[in-house]
């Protein structure tokens, strides 16, 4: 079994956090690999819903999302009903059609500033990829191209006020940092574990790293 099936395991054991669905964020800097890891996660956990942050936000609310994902994904979710969302089209920058995201007995919620205060109270567990901002927008850069500079030079303003007014990474259950094949897994600043414990402190969980 490997960590991401450990991984998968613990959080499963969790106990609900939104009507009956552990809904568990995946935040950090952009460029982090974020996305990367939940698309794995997901994977572990036999095709668990992904709802991805981008979705919501747009050019002109980079981080004024909130209320829109709990009318159309937390307060469905909490009623253990099937929530209905519009994902925003970056290019067309408008909304598309309703996309559905079932009450399944995890999703996951990916995209920076998932761990948010207005939504920590929702969530089973608040993972945080363990990598500096620097090098995450670097890499972000790298990816997108220079096509995507002048977004990515606001970007990065925006991304530094909100995690300035609103931290994420104080309160993560579980640091992820990226190595050579897999994930460490890292108590978050909050947890006392010990050092092979790396999703633990509630119900026992535990994997090794």
């Amino acid at each position: 079994m490997d960590d991401l099936d450990r991984a998968a395991r613990a959080l499963r054991r969790l106990p609900p956090s939104l009507g009956p669905v552990r809904l568990i964020a995946v935040d950090g800097h952009a460029g982090s690999g974020k996305s990367t890891l939940a698309r794995r996660l997901a994977t572990a956990l036999g095709g668990a819903p992904v709802l991805r942050l981008d979705d919501l936000a747009t050019h002109e609310e980079l981080f004024a999302w909130t209320d829109r994902l709990r009318a159309q994904v937390l307060e469905p979710l909490e009623r253990g009903e099937t929530a209905r969302y519009h994902p925003y089209d970056w290019n067309l920058r408008s909304f598309g059609a309703a996309r559905a995201l079932p009450p399944a007995p995890v999703v996951l919620v990916e995209g920076v500033g998932s761990g948010r205060r207005e939504l920590r109270p929702h969530l089973a567990w608040l993972l945080w990829m363990e990598r500096p901002a620097g090098a995450s927008w670097e890499r972000g850069r790298h990816r997108d191209g220079p096509e995507q500079a002048e977004f990515w030079d606001g970007w990065v303003v925006a991304e530094t006020r909100h995690f300035a007014e609103d931290p994420s990474r104080p309160f993560a259950d579980t640091l992820v940092r990226e190595r050579g094949e897999g994930y460490a897994w890292l108590p978050g600043p909050t947890v006392t574990a010990g050092a092979d414990q790396i999703i633990t402190h509630r119900d026992g969980l535990m994997a090794v790293d």
